[in-house]
Parts: structure tokens; C-alpha cells; sequence
């Protein structure tokens, strides 16, 4: 692997940089797998599948230091064929990024509800972390620009089960509209990328000092146009995968002089190998060098808001149209009803956390929503067709039945092909893997109908 000559010298005087080390990493070839587990799914200290060995179980036991959640693996197995992948049980995650765990658990209290916004959201580790960190009550606004994009965000909410989040599709200045709304909002910039060499070699070709400083001027302007919409006292979490100063310490030092924002320092052990670095202000962060941690290059620093008000009372001006009395009688029988309102766009069902309602109407008036809450089904003819998203929450009725599958039937079901299962319950039945739901069949005399969104499904006929 040729490293840019201009990247290694523009890093010479950057504090934790050793040339010969870095350029050694670079060139072993070693590769860093990991993942994070879903709480609300999987229990910590849970065995994990060995894929192509779906009869042998190992425990996880590399633990990634700076996270409750997250293990490193042994070796990278096709998580395409593994089932509990799709059921949602874990994601796959580049270890220093799940370093945003700290950033959250010592610069906000997370036993109070909370307004997040995750800005740059695609494709979903930081939005999926945040979701598995913030209580019920909180509100997580996952946002991504592209909207082909989005829709991979989307996906990936929705296997992770959560009720409390939105997904937007907008632009940054389009958060104007939300002044003194959040109380933290995470935004891992768009960069050049460096940080990636290893695992995106693509990305060095790509890499030129010219498009360092154009990200340096994005972000800048992306940090100016949200910056408003974060409450007086309100936390901002700065996160690129570059190793470039101009779009590193710069940023905090641009942050400090032109938005008045306030450095936070946070707690971190020496045997994890993080490399505390400042501005010429004191502006402090944190960086990843791949020679010294088990993970990519990586940058974070933490942000507070020392001006604006504590908050703004927003009230909605439009209203999302409540489910009837008539139709929640087709309701019921599928969902876990407590604490939550349901709403319909046409004939679709939303269940919202209702204590959130007001402020998911305040979103949808204000930014182009393309997912809420759990979608919950179709209403046809006085009856609902569930969606794969309830199936993939925490909201479906216990009264359901569950319909175990074992490897290669859970293989088939994802791949969206024909199954031959032995059941003597007819009707839309939850089929699992391990105890852990894959989603919607519908037994019917003679055949059971599949219905894996075809979207998803395993295009790949094996491993």
C-alpha cells in the first residue's frame, strides 16, 4: 500500500504520529473485525453463531475497551448467511467509532429523555448506538442528505426495533426551523477519508491535499448550519475518519472563535491507547492511530453551547390523522397498544411513543420525514397486513405465534424462497431463528406465503 507522500507529511507534526509505525500497519494487511450488540435484543456475554458452522457457538470475548457493546472477532465470517445479522442481534461497526459511547455517557445525563439529532446518519452505526444509549422517552432524529442513503438508514432502524426515532432526509440548513430544539446532536462530518485507508484502499486514490481543504470548508458550513438548533448548554459531538489537521484541530479551533462553543475534556484510559491532542486554544480531542489502537484512524471531539436559550417550546401546526376507534379494532390483536398513539398516512399505521407525538408532528412539519415511530401495517377492507418493521420491534403482541426455524430454514426464508414447515396454526405467524424474530409467513392451506421484504432479501444462493 502507497501512502500519499503529502498525507505523511502534513502528519509529521502531529502529536501521536510515528511514521515508520503508521506506514507499518498500512502495509501488514491486517484487517479489524467488529460488531456491537443490540441490548434491547441480545444479552452482553450472549454466544455468537460461527458462520459456515451454524451447529458450534463460540462466547464473545474480546471486548472493544470503550464500549458496553461492542467485540472485536477472530476472523470477518459472511454475516450475509448469518440469521441473527438480519433479526437485528448486532451490527457490524469499525471499533473507533463506537468510541462515541463516552462522548455521550460523560458530557450528558442519558437517565433523563433527550432530544438527538444524528446529522450525518448513513448507514446507521452511530444512530443504532445512540438508539441502544438513550432512554425510550428520548427522541432520536437520524437524519442522512442522500437520499438513497436514507433509505440504507431506514433499513437499519428498523432492524434494530427502536420506536423513539425518525428518520429525516434533509440538509443541514433545513434545521434552522429547529432552533434551541436538541440537546445533543452528533455530527460525524463528511471527510477526505484517510481514515479508511486500510479497509477502503480505493480511498487513497481519491485523497489529494486540494480535497482535504474543500471537506475542511463543508464542514464549516455544515457546523454553522446546525449549530442553531442545538440548546444553550446543549452538547455537540464533532467526529471525522480523516487524519488531517485542516478538518480535525482546525475544526475546534474555527468552533471555539466563530461559534463561541465551549471545549469538553473526556475521561480515557491510557491502556486504550487513544492519543489526547489540542488547539492552540486548548481545544481538546481525541484520536485514533491504527499503530496504537485496534481499530482505523478516527477523530472525535465534544462541543458545548455556551449562548441561545435553554429550549423552545415548539407546537405542531399540522397534525398527523389519528387511527378510528374502527380501525384500531383491527389493531389490537397485533400489537402491544400501551403507551403508544397510532397514526395512519393513507392507509399505512404508525405506532408513536405518546409522550413523542407532539414532537414527531413538529418534525414531520418541518423536515421530509421518510420513516417514524414502528410502521405497523396496511389496512385493507377492515384488516391489517403487519409490516416486516413490527416484526422487527419490541411492539408485537405476545399473543402472536412463533414459528422456530432451523439454520437452513431460516437461510430459505431469507433468501425469500419457498418453505415446507410442519404447523398446525393457520394465518400470519412471526418466524424466528434462535429465538430471535426474522419476520412475517402466512400459513395458508397448501402453502406458506413468504413475506421477507423482497428488498432485502439474500440475493446470493450460499456462502
Amino acid at each position: 500500500m502507497q501512502l500519499p507522500i503529502q498525507l505523511l507529511n502534513s502528519l509529521s507534526d502531529i502529536n501521536g504520529f510515528n511514521k515508520e509505525a503508521f506506514e507499518s500497519v498500512h502495509a501488514s494487511g491486517e484487517q479489524v473485525t467488529s460488531i456491537r450488540l443490540n441490548p434491547a435484543k441480545v444479552q452482553v456475554g450472549t454466544v455468537f453463531s460461527t458462520i459456515g458452522d451454524p451447529t458450534h457457538h463460540s462466547p464473545l470475548t474480546t471486548h472493544i475497551p470503550w464500549t458496553a457493546y461492542g467485540y472485536y472477532l477472530d476472523k470477518r465470517p459472511s454475516f450475509t448467511f448469518d440469521p441473527l445479522f438480519h433479526a437485528g442481534c448486532y451490527y457490524v461497526q469499525e471499533a473507533s467509532s463506537m468510541f462515541l459511547e463516552q462522548a455521550l455517557k460523560q458530557t450528558v445525563n442519558l437517565s433523563q429523555p433527550l432530544k438527538v439529532l444524528d446529522l450525518s446518519a448513513a448507514p446507521g452505526g452511530k444512530s443504532t448506538h445512540i438508539q441502544s444509549l438513550i432512554l425510550k422517552e428520548s427522541l432520536l432524529v437520524s437524519n442522512e442528505v442522500i437520499r438513497s442513503r436514507a433509505k440504507i438508514l431506514k433499513d437499519n432502524i428498523i432492524k434494530w426495533g427502536s420506536a423513539n426515532v425518525v428518520v429525516t432526509n434533509n440538509d443541514p440548513k433545513d434545521f434552522t426551523g429547529l432552533e434551541n430544539y436538541f440537546d445533543v446532536i452528533v455530527v460525524d462530518a463528511p471527510c477526505s477519508g484517510s481514515g479508511l485507508f486500510r479497509r477502503e484502499q480505493e480511498a487513497i486514490t481519491e485523497w489529494s491535499l486540494n480535497n482535504v481543504a474543500l471537506c475542511s470548508q463543508r464542514q464549516q458550513r455544515i457546523l454553522a448550519d446546525v449549530w442553531p438548533s442545538l440548546k444553550k448548554d446543549g452538547v455537540l459531538i464533532y467526529s471525522t475518519c480523516s487524519y488531517s489537521k485542516e478538518e480535525n484541530e482546525d475544526i475546534m479551533e474555527w468552533m471555539i472563535r466563530e461559534l463561541g462553543a465551549r471545549s469538553r475534556e473526556l475521561g480515557v484510559e491510557e491502556s486504550w491507547g487513544i492519543v489526547r491532542t489540542q488547539s492552540g486554544s486548548g481545544a481538546v480531542g481525541y484520536r485514533f492511530w491504527p499503530d496504537k489502537v485496534k481499530g482505523e484512524g478516527f477523530f472525535l471531539a465534544c462541543f458545548q453551547k455556551m449562548e441561545g436559550e435553554e429550549e423552545s417550546a415548539f407546537k405542531a401546526k399540522t397534525k398527523a390523522t389519528p387511527v378510528s376507534k374502527n380501525e384500531m379494532g383491527a389493531i389490537v390483536k397485533w400489537v402491544n397498544t400501551d403507551g403508544y398513539d397510532f397514526i395512519k398516512h393513507e392507509n399505512t399505521v404508525y405506532a408513536w411513543p405518546e409522550n413523542l407525538v407532539n414532537d414527531m408532528n413538529v418534525i414531520l412539519s418541518k423536515l421530509r420525514v421518510i420513516y417514524s415511530g414502528v410502521r405497523v401495517g396496511e389496512l385493507m377492507r377492515d384488516k391489517l397486513v403487519p409490516d416486516h418493521a413490527l416484526a422487527m420491534s419490541g411492539l408485537v403482541s405476545a399473543d402472536l405465534s412463533l414459528l422456530p426455524l432451523n439454520y437452513e430454514q431460516a437461510t430459505r426464508y431469507l433468501q425469500r424462497k419457498d418453505l415446507s414447515l410442519e404447523t398446525k396454526e393457520k394465518g400470519w405467524q412471526l418466524v424466528s431463528y434462535e429465538g430471535n424474530v426474522l419476520g412475517w409467513v402466512n400459513v395458508l392451506p397448501g402453502r406458506i406465503n413468504n413475506y421477507y421484504p423482497k428488498e432485502l432479501r439474500i440475493l446470493k444462493d450460499s456462502n
